[in-house]
Protein backbone atom coordinates (compact mmCIF):
# COMPACT_ATOMS: atom_id res chain seq x y z
CA UNK A 1 0.00 0.00 0.00
CA UNK A 2 2.90 2.37 0.70
CA UNK A 3 4.37 1.76 -2.75
CA UNK A 4 1.22 2.75 -4.63
CA UNK A 5 1.49 5.55 -7.12
CA UNK A 6 -0.79 8.56 -7.15
CA UNK A 7 -2.79 7.22 -10.09
CA UNK A 8 -3.34 3.90 -8.31
CA UNK A 9 -4.53 5.65 -5.17
CA UNK A 10 -6.90 7.86 -7.17
CA UNK A 11 -8.28 4.81 -8.95
CA UNK A 12 -8.87 2.98 -5.67
CA UNK A 13 -10.52 6.01 -4.04
CA UNK A 14 -12.77 6.53 -7.06
CA UNK A 15 -13.74 2.85 -7.03
CA UNK A 16 -14.52 3.00 -3.31
CA UNK A 17 -16.63 6.13 -3.78
CA UNK A 18 -18.61 4.50 -6.59
CA UNK A 19 -19.16 1.33 -4.56
CA UNK A 20 -20.26 3.33 -1.51
CA UNK A 21 -22.76 5.19 -3.68
CA UNK A 22 -24.05 1.81 -4.86
CA UNK A 23 -24.34 0.66 -1.23
CA UNK A 24 -26.30 3.80 -0.38
CA UNK A 25 -28.59 3.15 -3.34
CA UNK A 26 -29.17 -0.41 -2.10
CA UNK A 27 -29.98 0.85 1.41
CA UNK A 28 -32.36 3.53 0.14
CA UNK A 29 -34.12 0.95 -2.04
CA UNK A 30 -34.53 -1.41 0.90
CA UNK A 31 -35.85 1.36 3.15
CA UNK A 32 -38.32 2.48 0.49
CA UNK A 33 -39.55 -1.09 0.03
CA UNK A 34 -40.04 -1.42 3.79
CA UNK A 35 -41.98 1.84 3.91
CA UNK A 36 -44.20 0.91 0.95
CA UNK A 37 -44.81 -2.59 2.34
CA UNK A 38 -45.75 -1.20 5.76
CA UNK A 39 -48.17 1.40 4.33
CA UNK A 40 -49.74 -1.18 1.99
CA UNK A 41 -50.13 -3.72 4.80
CA UNK A 42 -51.72 -1.20 7.16
CA UNK A 43 -54.19 0.02 4.56
CA UNK A 44 -55.18 -3.50 3.54
CA UNK A 45 -55.76 -4.49 7.17
CA UNK A 46 -58.05 -1.50 7.69
CA UNK A 47 -60.21 -2.36 4.67
CA UNK A 48 -63.29 -4.45 5.34
CA UNK A 49 -62.85 -6.62 2.25
CA UNK A 50 -62.41 -10.31 2.95
CA UNK A 51 -59.94 -12.44 1.01
CA UNK A 52 -58.33 -15.84 1.26
CA UNK A 53 -56.65 -16.78 4.52
CA UNK A 54 -53.20 -17.18 2.95
CA UNK A 55 -53.46 -13.82 1.23
CA UNK A 56 -54.50 -12.10 4.45
CA UNK A 57 -51.62 -13.79 6.26
CA UNK A 58 -49.09 -12.60 3.65
CA UNK A 59 -50.49 -9.04 3.75
CA UNK A 60 -50.37 -9.00 7.54
CA UNK A 61 -46.76 -10.25 7.68
CA UNK A 62 -45.62 -8.29 4.61
CA UNK A 63 -43.42 -5.76 6.50
CA UNK A 64 -41.71 -8.59 8.38
CA UNK A 65 -41.18 -10.51 5.14
CA UNK A 66 -39.64 -7.50 3.38
CA UNK A 67 -37.37 -6.69 6.36
CA UNK A 68 -36.19 -10.30 6.59
CA UNK A 69 -35.47 -10.48 2.87
CA UNK A 70 -33.54 -7.20 3.04
CA UNK A 71 -31.51 -8.49 6.01
CA UNK A 72 -30.78 -11.71 4.11
CA UNK A 73 -29.84 -10.22 0.72
CA UNK A 74 -27.88 -7.10 1.71
CA UNK A 75 -25.09 -8.95 3.64
CA UNK A 76 -24.43 -11.04 0.53
CA UNK A 77 -24.18 -7.85 -1.58
CA UNK A 78 -21.93 -6.18 1.00
CA UNK A 79 -19.62 -9.23 1.19
CA UNK A 80 -19.28 -9.21 -2.61
CA UNK A 81 -18.65 -5.45 -2.82
CA UNK A 82 -16.02 -5.35 -0.08
CA UNK A 83 -13.72 -7.63 -2.09
CA UNK A 84 -13.31 -4.90 -4.75
CA UNK A 85 -12.53 -2.08 -2.29
CA UNK A 86 -9.02 -3.34 -1.47
CA UNK A 87 -9.09 -3.01 2.32
CA UNK A 88 -7.11 -5.02 4.85
CA UNK A 89 -8.73 -8.32 5.92
CA UNK A 90 -9.49 -7.09 9.45
CA UNK A 91 -11.02 -3.84 8.22
CA UNK A 92 -13.07 -5.73 5.60
CA UNK A 93 -14.79 -7.73 8.35
CA UNK A 94 -15.47 -4.69 10.51
CA UNK A 95 -16.68 -2.51 7.64
CA UNK A 96 -19.02 -5.23 6.40
CA UNK A 97 -20.37 -5.69 9.91
CA UNK A 98 -20.93 -1.94 10.23
CA UNK A 99 -22.97 -1.93 7.03
CA UNK A 100 -25.00 -4.95 8.15
CA UNK A 101 -25.61 -3.38 11.56
CA UNK A 102 -26.81 -0.16 9.98
CA UNK A 103 -29.10 -2.09 7.66
CA UNK A 104 -30.66 -4.19 10.41
CA UNK A 105 -31.17 -1.39 12.93
CA UNK A 106 -32.24 1.19 10.37
CA UNK A 107 -34.84 -1.20 8.97
CA UNK A 108 -36.51 -1.30 12.39
CA UNK A 109 -36.38 2.51 12.49
CA UNK A 110 -38.03 2.75 9.07
CA UNK A 111 -40.76 0.35 10.18
CA UNK A 112 -41.46 2.42 13.30
CA UNK A 113 -41.45 5.64 11.28
CA UNK A 114 -43.95 4.14 8.83
CA UNK A 115 -46.20 3.06 11.70
CA UNK A 116 -45.89 6.49 13.32
CA UNK A 117 -46.92 8.19 10.07
CA UNK A 118 -49.97 5.96 9.76
CA UNK A 119 -50.97 6.34 13.41
CA UNK A 120 -50.66 10.15 13.54
CA UNK A 121 -52.16 10.84 10.09
CA UNK A 122 -55.81 11.85 9.75
CA UNK A 123 -57.25 12.21 6.25
CA UNK A 124 -60.19 14.59 6.78
CA UNK A 125 -59.03 16.99 9.48
CA UNK A 126 -56.63 17.46 12.32
CA UNK A 127 -56.50 14.54 14.70
CA UNK A 128 -58.71 15.48 17.66
CA UNK A 129 -57.26 12.82 19.94
CA UNK A 130 -53.68 13.33 18.83
CA UNK A 131 -53.73 10.20 16.67
CA UNK A 132 -55.94 8.46 14.13
CA UNK A 133 -58.42 7.03 16.63
CA UNK A 134 -60.80 5.76 13.92
CA UNK A 135 -58.28 3.52 12.18
CA UNK A 136 -56.15 2.74 15.25
CA UNK A 137 -58.37 2.94 18.34
CA UNK A 138 -55.73 1.08 20.37
CA UNK A 139 -52.47 1.94 18.65
CA UNK A 140 -50.17 0.57 21.41
CA UNK A 141 -51.58 -2.90 20.84
CA UNK A 142 -51.04 -2.51 17.10
CA UNK A 143 -47.36 -1.58 17.56
CA UNK A 144 -46.91 -4.51 19.95
CA UNK A 145 -48.41 -6.83 17.34
CA UNK A 146 -45.89 -5.64 14.75
CA UNK A 147 -42.97 -6.28 17.12
CA UNK A 148 -44.43 -9.70 17.94
CA UNK A 149 -44.66 -10.51 14.24
CA UNK A 150 -41.00 -9.54 13.74
CA UNK A 151 -39.89 -11.82 16.60
CA UNK A 152 -41.95 -14.79 15.40
CA UNK A 153 -41.02 -14.38 11.74
CA UNK A 154 -37.32 -14.03 12.60
CA UNK A 155 -37.50 -17.33 14.51
CA UNK A 156 -39.30 -19.03 11.61
CA UNK A 157 -36.66 -17.81 9.15
CA UNK A 158 -33.83 -19.14 11.36
CA UNK A 159 -35.49 -22.56 11.54
CA UNK A 160 -36.30 -22.58 7.81
CA UNK A 161 -32.74 -21.65 6.80
CA UNK A 162 -31.34 -24.39 9.02
CA UNK A 163 -33.72 -27.10 7.83
CA UNK A 164 -34.24 -26.22 4.16
CA UNK A 165 -30.90 -24.59 3.24
CA UNK A 166 -28.00 -25.69 5.45
CA UNK A 167 -29.04 -29.33 5.91
CA UNK A 168 -29.72 -30.04 2.19
CA UNK A 169 -26.50 -28.23 1.31
CA UNK A 170 -24.59 -30.54 3.66
CA UNK A 171 -26.18 -33.62 2.08
CA UNK A 172 -25.47 -32.42 -1.48
CA UNK A 173 -21.83 -31.56 -0.70
CA UNK A 174 -21.27 -34.88 1.09
CA UNK A 175 -22.74 -37.12 -1.63
CA UNK A 176 -21.96 -35.25 -4.86
CA UNK A 177 -18.52 -34.95 -6.44
CA UNK A 178 -19.38 -32.39 -9.10
CA UNK A 179 -16.90 -29.52 -9.47
CA UNK A 180 -19.52 -26.83 -8.94
CA UNK A 181 -20.71 -28.52 -5.75
CA UNK A 182 -17.14 -28.76 -4.45
CA UNK A 183 -16.63 -25.07 -5.21
CA UNK A 184 -19.87 -24.28 -3.36
CA UNK A 185 -18.73 -26.27 -0.31
CA UNK A 186 -20.29 -26.49 3.11
CA UNK A 187 -21.93 -23.61 4.91
CA UNK A 188 -19.52 -21.47 6.92
CA UNK A 189 -20.51 -20.68 10.48
CA UNK A 190 -19.99 -16.92 10.58
CA UNK A 191 -19.77 -15.88 14.23
CA UNK A 192 -20.22 -12.10 13.59
CA UNK A 193 -23.38 -12.58 11.53
CA UNK A 194 -24.92 -14.81 14.20
CA UNK A 195 -24.06 -12.29 16.90
CA UNK A 196 -25.69 -9.54 14.84
CA UNK A 197 -28.84 -11.66 14.58
CA UNK A 198 -28.94 -11.80 18.38
CA UNK A 199 -28.45 -8.02 18.63
CA UNK A 200 -31.22 -7.51 16.08
CA UNK A 201 -33.64 -9.71 18.02
CA UNK A 202 -32.70 -8.05 21.30
CA UNK A 203 -33.37 -4.59 19.83
CA UNK A 204 -36.83 -5.72 18.70
CA UNK A 205 -37.47 -7.05 22.19
CA UNK A 206 -36.44 -3.75 23.80
CA UNK A 207 -38.75 -1.77 21.52
CA UNK A 208 -41.73 -4.09 21.95
CA UNK A 209 -41.49 -4.58 25.72
CA UNK A 210 -43.50 -1.42 26.46
CA UNK A 211 -46.24 -2.36 24.00
CA UNK A 212 -46.19 -6.15 24.52
CA UNK A 213 -45.11 -6.97 28.12
CA UNK A 214 -44.87 -10.72 27.43
CA UNK A 215 -42.40 -10.20 24.58
CA UNK A 216 -39.27 -10.70 26.78
CA UNK A 217 -40.57 -14.13 27.86
CA UNK A 218 -41.29 -15.02 24.23
CA UNK A 219 -37.84 -13.79 23.21
CA UNK A 220 -36.21 -15.85 25.98
CA UNK A 221 -37.91 -19.04 24.82
CA UNK A 222 -37.03 -18.16 21.24
CA UNK A 223 -33.30 -17.82 21.92
CA UNK A 224 -33.15 -20.96 24.04
CA UNK A 225 -34.49 -22.85 21.03
CA UNK A 226 -32.24 -20.92 18.63
CA UNK A 227 -29.19 -21.84 20.71
CA UNK A 228 -29.80 -25.58 20.36
CA UNK A 229 -30.77 -25.25 16.70
CA UNK A 230 -27.54 -23.35 15.96
CA UNK A 231 -25.54 -25.85 18.00
CA UNK A 232 -26.88 -28.82 16.02
CA UNK A 233 -26.38 -26.94 12.75
CA UNK A 234 -22.81 -26.00 13.71
CA UNK A 235 -21.86 -29.58 14.55
CA UNK A 236 -23.56 -31.31 11.62
CA UNK A 237 -23.92 -28.82 8.76
CA UNK A 238 -21.24 -26.13 9.00
CA UNK A 239 -17.50 -25.82 8.69
CA UNK A 240 -15.17 -23.28 10.30
CA UNK A 241 -14.81 -19.89 8.66
CA UNK A 242 -11.92 -19.43 6.25
CA UNK A 243 -10.97 -16.12 7.88
CA UNK A 244 -9.92 -16.20 11.54
CA UNK A 245 -12.21 -14.50 14.03
CA UNK A 246 -10.58 -12.77 17.00
CA UNK A 247 -13.12 -12.63 19.81
CA UNK A 248 -10.88 -10.41 21.97
CA UNK A 249 -10.82 -7.58 19.42
CA UNK A 250 -14.46 -7.89 18.36
CA UNK A 251 -15.97 -8.14 21.85
CA UNK A 252 -15.89 -4.35 22.26
CA UNK A 253 -17.38 -3.88 18.80
CA UNK A 254 -20.34 -6.12 19.61
CA UNK A 255 -20.93 -4.28 22.90
CA UNK A 256 -20.96 -0.97 20.99
CA UNK A 257 -23.46 -2.42 18.52
CA UNK A 258 -25.65 -3.59 21.42
CA UNK A 259 -25.44 -0.10 22.95
CA UNK A 260 -26.46 1.45 19.62
CA UNK A 261 -29.42 -0.95 19.50
CA UNK A 262 -30.44 0.09 23.02
CA UNK A 263 -30.22 3.78 22.06
CA UNK A 264 -32.26 3.14 18.92
CA UNK A 265 -34.86 1.26 20.95
CA UNK A 266 -35.13 4.00 23.58
CA UNK A 267 -35.76 6.84 21.10
CA UNK A 268 -39.12 5.68 19.60
CA UNK A 269 -40.34 4.39 22.96
CA UNK A 270 -39.51 7.71 24.63
CA UNK A 271 -41.19 9.69 21.85
CA UNK A 272 -44.33 7.55 22.00
CA UNK A 273 -44.50 7.82 25.79
CA UNK A 274 -43.95 11.58 25.95
CA UNK A 275 -45.47 12.91 22.71
CA UNK A 276 -48.13 10.61 21.23
CA UNK A 277 -51.57 10.68 22.79
CA UNK A 278 -52.42 7.55 24.76
CA UNK A 279 -55.20 5.36 23.44
CA UNK A 280 -58.72 6.36 24.48
CA UNK A 281 -60.18 2.87 24.11
CA UNK A 282 -57.83 0.45 25.86
CA UNK A 283 -54.70 0.26 27.94
CA UNK A 284 -53.72 1.40 31.45
CA UNK A 285 -53.27 5.05 30.34
CA UNK A 286 -56.81 5.74 29.14
CA UNK A 287 -57.37 8.57 31.63
CA UNK A 288 -54.08 10.31 30.76
CA UNK A 289 -53.25 12.46 27.76
CA UNK A 290 -49.83 10.81 27.41
CA UNK A 291 -48.30 7.76 29.00
CA UNK A 292 -45.69 9.89 30.78
CA UNK A 293 -48.27 11.73 32.88
CA UNK A 294 -48.72 8.70 35.09
CA UNK A 295 -45.15 9.17 36.38
CA UNK A 296 -45.49 12.65 37.98
CA UNK A 297 -48.98 11.81 39.21
CA UNK A 298 -47.70 8.63 40.82
CA UNK A 299 -44.83 10.53 42.45
CA UNK A 300 -47.25 13.01 44.03
CA UNK A 301 -49.04 10.11 45.74
CA UNK A 302 -45.85 8.79 47.41
CA UNK A 303 -44.81 9.58 51.00
CA UNK A 304 -43.17 12.94 51.58
CA UNK A 305 -39.64 11.63 52.19
CA UNK A 306 -39.54 9.39 49.12
CA UNK A 307 -41.16 12.11 47.02
CA UNK A 308 -38.53 14.66 48.10
CA UNK A 309 -35.77 12.19 47.31
CA UNK A 310 -37.11 11.51 43.81
CA UNK A 311 -37.62 15.23 43.16
CA UNK A 312 -34.02 15.85 44.25
CA UNK A 313 -32.83 13.19 41.81
CA UNK A 314 -34.77 14.96 39.04
CA UNK A 315 -33.44 18.43 39.91
CA UNK A 316 -30.93 20.36 37.80
CA UNK A 317 -28.37 20.48 40.63
CA UNK A 318 -28.22 16.69 40.80
CA UNK A 319 -28.11 16.41 37.00
CA UNK A 320 -25.16 18.84 36.75
CA UNK A 321 -23.32 17.18 39.63
CA UNK A 322 -23.90 13.73 38.17
CA UNK A 323 -22.69 14.93 34.76
CA UNK A 324 -19.50 16.40 36.26
CA UNK A 325 -18.78 13.24 38.27
CA UNK A 326 -19.43 11.11 35.21
CA UNK A 327 -17.03 13.23 33.13
CA UNK A 328 -14.34 12.97 35.82
CA UNK A 329 -14.81 9.22 35.97
CA UNK A 330 -14.66 9.00 32.19
CA UNK A 331 -11.46 11.07 32.08
CA UNK A 332 -9.95 8.85 34.78
CA UNK A 333 -10.84 5.70 32.85
CA UNK A 334 -9.39 7.22 29.65
CA UNK A 335 -6.16 8.17 31.44
CA UNK A 336 -5.94 4.72 33.03
CA UNK A 337 -6.47 3.08 29.66
CA UNK A 338 -3.74 5.28 28.14
CA UNK A 339 -1.35 4.32 30.96
CA UNK A 340 -2.13 0.65 30.47
CA UNK A 341 -1.56 1.06 26.76
CA UNK A 342 1.86 2.60 27.35
CA UNK A 343 2.76 -0.19 29.76
CA UNK A 344 1.67 -2.77 27.20
CA UNK A 345 3.82 -1.07 24.54
CA UNK A 346 6.83 -1.05 26.89
CA UNK A 347 6.35 -4.72 27.71
CA UNK A 348 6.00 -5.48 24.02
CA UNK A 349 9.25 -3.64 23.26
CA UNK A 350 10.91 -5.47 26.15
CA UNK A 351 9.76 -8.80 24.79
CA UNK A 352 11.07 -7.86 21.36
CA UNK A 353 14.44 -6.89 22.87
CA UNK A 354 14.60 -10.14 24.83
CA UNK A 355 13.82 -12.01 21.64
CA UNK A 356 16.65 -10.26 19.82
CA UNK A 357 19.00 -10.99 22.75
CA UNK A 358 18.03 -14.65 22.65
CA UNK A 359 18.67 -14.81 18.93
CA UNK A 360 22.07 -13.12 19.43
CA UNK A 361 23.02 -15.57 22.19
CA UNK A 362 21.86 -18.52 20.11
CA UNK A 363 23.96 -17.31 17.18
CA UNK A 364 27.02 -16.90 19.44
CA UNK A 365 26.45 -20.35 20.94
CA UNK A 366 26.13 -21.83 17.47
CA UNK A 367 29.36 -20.14 16.37
CA UNK A 368 31.14 -21.36 19.50
CA UNK A 369 29.92 -24.89 18.90
CA UNK A 370 31.08 -24.71 15.30
CA UNK A 371 34.51 -23.45 16.36
CA UNK A 372 34.80 -26.13 19.05
CA UNK A 373 33.75 -28.80 16.58
CA UNK A 374 36.29 -27.53 14.08
CA UNK A 375 39.13 -27.59 16.62
CA UNK A 376 38.18 -31.06 17.84
CA UNK A 377 38.04 -32.30 14.27
CA UNK A 378 41.54 -30.86 13.60
CA UNK A 379 42.90 -32.48 16.75
CA UNK A 380 41.45 -35.86 15.85
CA UNK A 381 42.90 -35.62 12.34
CA UNK A 382 46.35 -34.75 13.71
CA UNK A 383 46.35 -37.69 16.13
CA UNK A 384 45.21 -40.01 13.36
CA UNK A 385 48.06 -38.84 11.11
CA UNK A 386 50.57 -39.33 13.90
CA UNK A 387 49.29 -42.85 14.55
CA UNK A 388 49.67 -43.74 10.89
CA UNK A 389 53.20 -42.32 10.86
CA UNK A 390 54.24 -44.41 13.91
CA UNK A 391 52.88 -47.54 12.36
CA UNK A 392 54.98 -46.98 9.24
CA UNK A 393 58.19 -46.61 11.30
CA UNK A 394 57.59 -49.75 13.34
CA UNK A 395 56.80 -52.12 10.49
CA UNK A 396 60.24 -51.92 8.78
CA UNK A 397 62.03 -52.66 12.08
CA UNK A 398 59.90 -55.73 12.62
CA UNK A 399 60.68 -56.90 9.09
CA UNK A 400 64.40 -56.39 9.66
CA UNK A 401 64.36 -58.34 12.92
CA UNK A 402 62.48 -61.18 11.25
CA UNK A 403 65.03 -61.36 8.42
CA UNK A 404 67.86 -61.37 10.88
Amino acid sequence: MANRTRSERCRIYALRAALNLFVMAVLVTCFYCIYVATVFSQRKQVEAEKSAFLQELVVEYLPSIVITLANFITPLIFSLIITFEDYSPAFEIRFTLMRCVFMRLASIGVLLFSLWVQITFCESQECLCGYNHKTYPCWETHVGQEMYKLVIFDFLIIVAVTVFVEFPRKIIVSHCDHGLVRWWGQQEFAVPQNVLEIVYGQTICWIGTFYCPLLPAINTVKYVLVFYIKKVSLVTNCRPATRPFRASSSHFFFLVVLLIGLALASVPVTVSIAEIQASRVCGPFVSYSTSWQVVPRGITQLPLGLRSFLLALASEAFAVSFFVITCLGMFYVIALAGAHKRVIEQLRDQLAMEGRDKRFLIQKLYQAQQATYGRSADAKGLRRNRAHAGLCLVEPSVVLETQA
